[in-house]
């Protein structure tokens, strides 16, 4: 089985969720660094230059209206932008920006127990000592692709260390399954949920390690993160409705499906290359498109959502306003099938 990109213009509907993207009025946080991601995937795969320049000419607004006066874990995810608008200007602003983020992690970001990365969202200490797969996104990921990029060592191997610790926290050896948050002080997952959204964090960005970085293979920490991935997948894929998405809970049949893990998800499938998951993933791109208006806004994508008390919690999450990561996520799926079955050369 092959994927199957039906009759659909995949890059006129780049183009228009990047447009819509675009459009949106988000601020210097980690919506607009997912939303933004997907923009500068989109622009890999298509070379549209204007996707680049209109990135460009947003963080130059934004540099003049004023940046945030400390950063975050979560503010960490606009340094994905910057990383590609440096890669393709090498403008000494844009490295000053990746660079003062890069100093955040390795200086000032709360960690605990084994130098992880503890979530947080504002200066305030949010979230005592609890690993989120969310920060595998907006932290890791950054540091291993601007490790690679700078040729900083250190970078990669903290990116690597980051992943390997979230893996053992988070990941259910059981079910293969990861939870949304841990709480290290009271060695507990909280309320305990196989949260969509988390799951594709984890899986997205652990499918891009080999991408991003060369001779994966000779970094010990890739091998757990590739058996990870591995056995995750494996699990998840049981789990898809037949509509093509994945539910917001994964093992609850009633919950709605959700577009932005539905798309973290397939993407991990169509970046892993296992010839078995594209049935999911033919699946998965129709069930994405179902829910993409014309105008570009991605459909049914849950509100910010934090590690819930309970199952209710995580059921009465708002889904109907556009999303800066479901925008991203879909571009993210979207770039990954263009990039696979070569549509676009």
């Amino acid at each position: 089985m092959k994927l199957e990109t039906t009759d659909v213009n995949l890059k006129k509907v780049v183009d228009s969720v990047v447009d819509y993207t675009l459009g949106m009025d988000m601020t210097w946080n980690w919506p607009c660094g997912v939303a933004y991601y997907g923009v500068s995937r989109a622009f890999e795969v298509t070379g549209e230059q204007r996707y680049l320049e209109r990135m460009a000419d947003w963080c130059d607004e934004y540099s003049m209206a004023g940046l945030p006066a400390q950063w975050t874990v979560n503010t960490c995810a606009m340094g994905h932008m910057l990383l590609t608008l440096y890669e393709q200007t090498k403008e000494q602003k844009f490295l000053d920006l990746i660079v003062s983020k890069l100093d955040f992690l390795d200086n000032k970001a709360l960690r605990f127990a084994d130098r992880v990365f503890q979530h947080t969202v504002s200066e305030k200490n949010d979230f005592p000592e609890q690993a989120w797969a969310d920060t595998l996104f907006m932290a890791a990921y950054f540091e291993l692709r601007a490790g690679v990029l700078l040729g900083e060592k250190k970078l990669i191997e903290d990116a690597l260390h980051q992943f390997f610790w979230h893996i053992n926290y988070l990941q259910d050896e059981g079910t293969s399954l990861w939870y949304h948050g841990y709480n290290h002080i009271m060695q507990d997952h909280m309320s305990g949920i196989y949260w969509a959204r988390a799951n594709a964090w984890a899986a997205y960005t652990m499918s891009r390690v080999n991408k991003v970085l060369p001779e994966s293979y000779l970094y010990p920490p890739y091998m757990h993160i590739s058996s990870s991935l591995r056995d995750q997948l494996a699990a998840v894929k049981k789990l898809q409705k037949p509509d093509g998405l994945w539910g917001t809970v994964l093992d609850y049949p009633g919950a709605y499906g959700e577009v932005s893990a539905t798309a973290g998800i397939a993407a991990a499938m169509v970046m892993q290359g296992n010839p078995l998951h594209y049935q999911y993933v033919n699946r998965s791109l129709q069930g994405l498109l179902d829910n993409i208006a014309d105008n570009g806004r991605v459909l049914n994508v849950s509100g910010g959502t934090a590690v819930m008390n309970d199952l209710s919690g995580y059921l009465n999450i708002d889904r109907k306003w556009a999303q800066g990561w479901g925008q991203g996520l879909a571009l993210a799926f979207l770039s990954a099938v263009i990039e696979k079955t070569d549509i676009n050369k």
